[in-house]
């Protein structure tokens, strides 16, 4: 019989760490499922003390807050190591090799008003209050500094090791914020990593956010004072009717969130704002912070793109822009409202790709005046077209949902969505015709079922579009297909290929490391550029579980010299292609790693003479 004194949570983790040092195999998720039942049977009251969501907070609680209480459990480094991975929740989180935080700007007009984008008063322009980043983000006022200290958290106590971070910032488009808010938020964003969960600004940084305060708590509590509300209730009441106004295209979408800024926002505004020193004094502190920065991403839309823009947002430390494509057909950008060209979307590609950014591009199947056969074309427009030639896509399927004007379409019969099956045809098709340096990040948008009039509801749509693949006896190449992901790699299993390819501004060549089946384990991008005498490497990464930045975490392909040794390949590439120098866009954590392989820091750039 279970003593009634002991705690059931600590029954639970010092028998795991016993079966741990004991050698046991088999210690999977199925074996502490088990467990987990077992210790719930024995407290004879239904209750569920003990859940494995609740066994990893508490174990790092304990290692915390009472020392010798987690002493007496005698646990040693390779014990804990073993213990952090069993407990780990939803793995595949940091199996790229980064932990992602995805934060959402706030609700703003936009400066294009597309037919299939949602009009949710309470978000930024395109998203919906009930997709769970937009909700975390609404819970944090849309606070960068709030949101991301809410998810460090939330990493942390799932498992993840948070020493190299990947920022996303959503939400509209980033190019119709003003410049001030631009750099504040890209600010708070480096100073929640900076500060950690344990402690406040150095004294000079305070200056900027004295309104606001120092701490998290000071914080919720001037946006309380400014008339602002995170209960979801409140926040239908505040905002139905100017939704019921916009579904029906009584006002738009701008004019409504121009309205309820009146609501508090207009108050919050003026203390939204940092000089680039402050952005400055932030970056340098976060070249040798407990949780760094290694990939910073921005999305926008193409015809708000030049190499001036593209420099402005180099300049708060982005790496990676998100750009809204959708189409790359003239007609179909008409008949859907995008109001911009294909010409100027191969603009965009170009100035992004000569300022060495990644280049995620967004492909929407099934717009108004569309057919499975045009969305192909379209698709295959993108991938090899010399002037486009993203590295990432995201492809989704557009879908109808109640704010947005594509209502009225869909009413006149004039737009109906693909059936299921044609729909998977179609992007399984996409998927095959993907090449093999391109990653597909996505085939869904978080978009609820309950907000999806007509359309794709499926959640697992690219399980079924890979099924359907993989049936046809065909093979997908992307990236996303082949990461070794959670999986152990040995470096003496991988050996480096190169893929090379042509844009119209630049010889571009791929460094992959492969093992015998094909499955990645890290990659370098390198542009060679035909009108500059300086290369360029846009990207360099590593699969994987995360390794931590001194090399504790063992295990994986990261921290065995693969990226140094994909640096110097590219070094001698483009050396003996006659270039005096190469750049790489570096994140501000990884400044140091660069630093290492001999490249001096720049004004935008980090550069090794040849």
């Amino acid at each position: 019989m279970r003593n009634p004194y002991t705690d059931p949570m600590e029954d639970a983790i010092t028998e795991i760490i016993a079966a741990i040092k004991a050698g046991r195999r088999r210690l999977d998720a199925a074996w502490l499922e088990k467990l987990v039942r077992r210790h719930n049977r024995t407290m004879h009251d239904g209750r569920r003390t003990v859940a494995k969501r609740r066994l990893l907070p508490f174990y790092l609680s304990v290692k915390a807050n009472d020392p010798q209480r987690w002493a007496s459990w005698d646990v040693d480094e390779a014990t804990e190591e073993v213990l952090l991975r069993l407990l780990k929740m939803k793995p595949r989180r940091t199996a790229s090799g980064v932990a992602t935080i995805t934060v959402i700007t706030k609700p703003w007009p936009c400066s294009s008003d597309c037919l299939y984008c949602p009009c949710d008063v309470r978000m930024p322009k395109s998203y919906l209050s009930d997709e769970p980043a937009c909700q975390r983000a609404e819970r944090n006022y849309f606070d960068p500094y709030l949101q991301v200290r809410s998810r460090l958290t939330a990493l942390r106590e799932m498992g993840h090791i948070t020493d190299k971070i990947e920022l996303i910032v959503l939400g509209g488009t980033w190019n119709d914020y003003s410049h001030e808010y631009q750099v504040w938020y890209v600010c708070e964003l480096f100073r929640a990593l900076n500060e950690g969960l344990g402690g406040v600004s150095a004294p000079e940084d305070v200056r900027y956010t004295e309104a606001m305060g120092a701490t998290a708590g000071d914080r919720d509590r001037f946006y309380c004072s400014c008339g602002l509300t995170y209960d979801k209730d409140e926040l239908v009441r505040r905002t139905s009717a100017l939704q019921e106004r916009v579904d029906r295209g009584e006002c738009t979408y701008n004019q409504a969130v121009r309205e309820l800024e009146a609501q508090g926002w207009q108050q919050v505004a003026p203390h939204q704002r940092a000089s680039l020193e402050d952005l400055d004094r932030q970056h340098r502190a976060n070249e040798t912070a407990a949780h760094r920065v290694v990939g910073l991403t921005i999305e926008t839309r193409p015809d708000l793109i030049d190499v001036c823009q593209a420099r402005a947002m180099r300049r708060l430390g982005c790496t990676k822009i998100q750009m809204g494509v959708q189409s790359l057909d003239d007609e179909t950008l008409r008949a859907n409202r995008r109001n911009v060209s294909v010409d100027r979307i191969a603009q965009a590609f170009e100035a992004l790709r000569l300022c060495g950014f990644k280049i995620q591009a967004h492909m929407m199947a099934n717009l108004l005046g569309m057919t499975p056969e045009r969305d192909r074309e379209d698709y295959l427009r993108l991938v090899r077209d010399p002037r486009f030639l993203p590295d990432e896509i995201k492809l989704y399927p557009c879908c109808l949902v109640r704010s947005s004007r594509l209502n009225d379409a869909h009413e006149r019969g004039d737009w109906q969505p693909y059936g299921e099956d044609e729909l998977i045809e179609l992007l399984a098709d996409d998927l095959v015709a993907t090449p093999s340096y391109v990653r597909i990040s996505r085939m869904i948008r978080d978009i609820s079922a309950t907000d999806i009039v007509v359309g794709n509801k499926k959640t697992n749509l690219r399980q079924l579009v890979e099924a359907h693949v993989s049936k046809s006896g065909r093979r997908a190449g992307e990236i996303r297909q082949r990461e070794v992901s959670t999986a152990d790699v040995s470096p003496d299993e991988l050996h480096l290929e190169c893929v090379d390819y042509t844009t119209t501004v630049s010889d571009e060549r791929f460094y992959q490391w492969v093992t015998a089946y094909g499955h990645i384990a890290g990659f370098l991008r390198l542009s060679l550029p035909f009108d500059r005498n300086e290369a360029m490497i846009r990207e360099v990464h590593v699969y994987g579980r995360v390794a931590r930045i001194h090399g504790t975490e063992r295990g994986g392909a990261q921290h065995a010299g693969l990226g140094r040794h994909m640096v110097e390949q590219a070094c001698a590439h483009a050396r003996e292609r006659g270039f005096c120098a190469i750049n790489v866009i570096s994140s501000v954590g990884t400044r140091n790693y660069y630093r290492s392989l001999g490249f001096a820091d720049g004004d935008l750039y980090q550069r090794r003479e040849l």
